[in-house]
């Protein structure tokens, strides 16, 4: 765009004043005068404006599209600002009471050992826990991995405050959606509040593939329903799911979708049944097609798909001004030893220290569904608050069930020779590493 000099600033100055004086004049342009004089003649003073008039715009006429152009983009541009300035005022998140310190990133920082305030909670208090968390009942023989704080770097993680969670939880309903991990941050999470409710205000029940637990005085409910893959699967039975030839169906999240209407906290999670190591069969017409077309996608595309079809669903059945929707990031496994650097074929088994390197990220599978999740969020405009507990649970080696738990299925003589054979090394113990995970959860619900 070409500048203007002065002189042609003064010069249209001169002239649009001209205009606006002459246009605000009873006459000649008065409605009550003609602007015609005899048969189809100008008046004098309206054709000597006209030419003046065009005179300038020939002369200056790029100048003026310019300046024209550049003032009316300068005003929606303004005008867009100042009306998402007062958008932003006036928009509060859900549930929210506080912020964090500005710059504080609770994701990041490191292990602290904490014998005084760890653990939140004792394994015998929570009569919640599942069997297959367990630890101490199940004879591990140390409580260490009970007694780490996570410290973010530059802040504090504001303490869980479980009278704040039930009061606002009064007339509500949270629920977790996903896999087992989620079921034992579901479980983390009752437990760190069950204990505020007297015996008979207090419930839990389990309807097929839901699980409810409910706080009467307060009309609240927290329930975890198991969705594996959160879109409609072969390994949907919340009881009897070990399949191994899995399949998920194609735009099919509405099936499991239908049961999470009406909540007001959503915690949704999906990583471990993806990891076939094979690529992912999925379904495009119905399970009770008698020939299904099945066609097989990398297990990046499958799970680009859900979590598309996540958002989506996000988007139609969620209300941003009401309604939270928190997405957990994938719990990482410790099944080889070799890739934190000790000897090849050992695992979680018998690991009581953490993995002290903070550059450790474990397998390449993990990192390319990370970034599949920050492609897919990052072009959505859905409000899903992200929480990253990857990064930060790799450490913990030494915090998962391994062989202290109860075991679905009588283990033999070759087994019990061979501890690592067994080891559980996805699942971890209560009370551990998950009350952080929640601790995390509590932070960014209430001080987003």
């Amino acid at each position: 765009m070409n500048k203007l000099s002065h002189s042609h600033y003064y010069s249209i100055a001169m002239w649009l004043s001209l205009v606006k004086v002459l246009m605000q004049m009873k006459a000649p342009f008065s409605a009550s005068s003609s602007l015609l004089r005899g048969k189809g003649r100008l008046s004098p003073y309206l054709f000597t404006l006209i030419a003046f008039i065009l005179f300038v715009a020939i002369l200056y006429g790029q100048d003026f599209m310019c300046i024209f152009d550049e003032q009316l983009q300068n005003y929606s541009y303004s005008d867009k600002l100042s009306s998402t300035t007062q958008k932003v005022k006036q928009q509060k998140v859900p549930f929210a009471v506080g912020k964090v310190e500005e710059g504080c990133d609770v994701f990041s920082g490191s292990w602290i050992r904490d014998e005084l305030t760890r653990p939140l909670y004792e394994e015998s208090e929570c009569p919640y826990i599942q069997p297959q968390l367990t630890c101490q009942e199940h004879g591990r023989p140390d409580k260490d991995y009970q007694h780490w704080r996570w410290q973010p770097h530059r802040c504090d993680i504001p303490k869980f405050n479980a009278s704040l969670v039930l009061e606002t939880l009064r007339g509500k309903r949270m629920m977790f959606v996903g896999d087992s991990l989620n079921r034992g941050q579901y479980v983390s999470f009752v437990c760190l509040l069950h204990r505020l409710i007297s015996e008979d205000e207090k419930s839990m029940e389990t309807f097929d593939s839901l699980t409810v637990f409910t706080a009467k005085e307060y009309n609240a409910t927290i329930e975890f329903y198991w969705a594996p893959f959160l879109l409609e699967s072969n390994s949907d039975n919340a009881v009897i799911h070990r399949i191994s030839d899995r399949i998920v169906r194609k735009g099919s999240i509405n099936k499991h979708g239908r049961n999470w209407k009406g909540v007001d906290i959503l915690v949704f999670n999906t990583y471990l049944w993806w990891m076939t190591g094979l690529k992912m069969k999925v379904l495009l017409g119905s399970f009770d097609d008698e020939v299904k077309e099945i066609v097989e996608l990398s297990t990046e595309d499958a799970y680009r798909m859900a979590m598309k079809s996540m958002l989506r669903w996000v988007r139609l059945n969620m209300d941003p001004k009401k309604t939270r929707v928190f997405f957990t990031s994938m719990s990482p496994s410790h099944g080889k030893s070799i890739d934190w650097g000790d000897e090849q074929g050992g695992n979680c088994y018998n690991q009581t220290t953490l993995i002290d390197d903070p550059t450790y990220w474990g397998s390449d599978c993990r990192r390319s569904i990370m970034e599949v999740i920050g492609e897919v969020f990052s072009k959505s405009k859905v409000p899903i608050t992200f929480l990253n507990i990857t990064q930060l649970s790799n450490y913990r080696r030494d915090a998962h069930t391994s062989i202290y738990k109860k075991q679905w299925s009588p283990l033999t003589a070759e087994q019990l020779a061979n501890p690592i054979s067994y080891a559980d090394c996805v699942h971890w113990c209560l009370p551990g590493l998950q009350d952080t995970w929640n601790e995390l959860l509590f932070a960014k619900l209430f001080y987003p």
